[in-house]
């Protein structure tokens, strides 16, 4: 073998060239966004717009400008943009994770950054075609492939399914289903609008009446997996709609169809209401009920995030107990360097490269480039210093060892754990 191909503990160097090289080439499968395919019109949101609109930027703003929200609000889209640009990235300097991204993203679509001019930008945005633009996107992101949140609750959403949606060769489905888990009493009300012979109470009749739906909508949209977003207090075991539905329903329709049950747990909603997306908080969670899932459906197949930094280690000694259970991304407020670092050290020094460390929760389409790229770099840090650890006992390495673990970490994993392959 050539040194470019076997590392041993001189060729430290090297090796972190090759781990750079390889982080940064490999294809992803993006396993959690909120993208949408070209054919959901209007919930595919792109443009400098949306990305200077986002929520993790509206936070920012109110922190750094006077402007009453309710005046903020009554803007319309290019407004908000003007005003965040002005208030985030002109009159201070756009140190911030969420300011770093926007600019990382103009600068790899091509555009001079060091002009400022986002009248510019947002010409050049205008001129795209939302279905050219999406797969240059993924191009420039070096996506394969993403998994889409899609909410048969969706009164914006459903109607497309509905009419037939064939897929999209970059986009899958995963089946969301916040309202059900989350608020049975309104759920039950629409279910029973669309056929489904349900009541308030959770009887036989009506569990058998949500597994229904539940398997219709997976044959549908041919979801990968299930999931929801749950709050800090999510207990198991748990006697209340929400538990009963999980056990209930949501266990065996995933066993049915051999799909995971995602878990994203610890979003605390509306904490300050005047900004509305922007408002949502954190509350730190107890991985116990995660591990009580795991324990009683060995069968079963699991997949958690948890949203604040304080669960982190515990839920890595969970998933040290449990091969049913995948652990994913940094989500959020977790989305920051020195947090993906912490994380995946954490994570790798636990579980070794079993983990799947990032997925970019992109709700508007060209964040996954600066989600991606700045993941890779922080990824490819922690990769360096571990193979470097493991060449200095006089373990070898090789490039094509490192390629197959880099594979798996940027969502080999994820399709292993499902059983499948892309």
């Amino acid at each position: 073998m050539t040194t470019t191909s076997l590392f041993t503990r001189d060729q430290v160097p090297a090796l972190h060239a090759a781990i750079h090289d390889i982080v940064a080439t490999t294809p992803v499968t993006d396993i959690h966004t909120h993208l949408y395919a070209p054919e959901f019109g209007g919930l595919l949101l792109w443009g400098i717009d949306e990305v200077l609109t986002y929520h993790y930027l509206i936070a920012e703003f109110f922190r750094a400008s006077d402007m009453p929200s309710a005046q903020f609000w009554a803007l319309d889209k290019q407004g908000q943009a003007d005003a965040i640009w002005e208030a985030l990235f002109i009159r201070q300097s756009p140190i911030g994770e969420a300011c770093r991204g926007p600019l990382t993203v103009l600068d790899r679509l091509g555009l001079d950054v060091a002009s400022r001019d986002l009248p510019q930008y947002r010409a050049w945005f205008a001129e795209q075609d939302p279905r050219r633009f999406l797969e240059t996107v993924f191009e420039v992101a070096r996506l394969k492939a993403a998994v889409m949140t899609n909410d048969p609750f969706d009164a914006a959403e459903r109607p497309v399914w509905e009419a037939g949606y064939a897929g999209h060769p970059l986009l899958k489905a995963a089946l969301r289903i916040d309202p059900l888990l989350n608020d049975w009493a309104n759920a039950q009300e629409r279910l029973k609008g669309w056929g489904y012979a349900v009541e308030a109470g959770l009887g036989a009749k009506t569990l058998a009446e949500v597994r229904r739906f539940l398997g219709d909508w997976v044959k549908r949209m041919q979801a990968l997996y299930m999931a929801v977003s749950l709050p800090p207090e999510f207990a198991m075991p748990d006697k209340g709609p929400r538990g009963t539905l999980i056990e209930e329903c949501v266990i065996p329709v995933a066993h049915e169809f051999n799909i995971p049950f995602a878990m994203m747990v610890g979003v605390r909603r509306q904490v300050n209401p005047l900004l509305k997306l922007a408002g949502d908080g954190v509350g730190t969670s107890d991985p116990a009920a995660v591990a009580y899932l795991c324990a009683k459906y060995p069968q079963n197949k699991f997949m958690v995030t948890m949203l604040s930094r304080e669960d982190q280690h515990t839920l890595c000694v969970v998933a040290r107990k449990f091969r049913n259970l995948l652990l994913f991304g940094c989500w959020w407020f977790l989305n920051n360097p020195s947090l993906i670092e912490e994380m995946t050290r954490m994570r790798l020094e636990l579980l070794g490269p079993t983990v799947v460390p990032q997925h970019s929760d992109a709700r508007i389409l060209e964040q996954v480039i600066y989600k991606w790229e700045h993941s890779r770099v922080v990824i490819a840090k922690v990769l360096c210093d571990k193979y470097g650890d493991l060449v200095r006992t006089g373990w070898t390495v090789t490039r094509a060892e490192v390629e197959r673990d880099v594979e798996g970490l940027l969502g080999g994993n994820f399709w292993r754990f499902l059983g499948r392959s892309l």
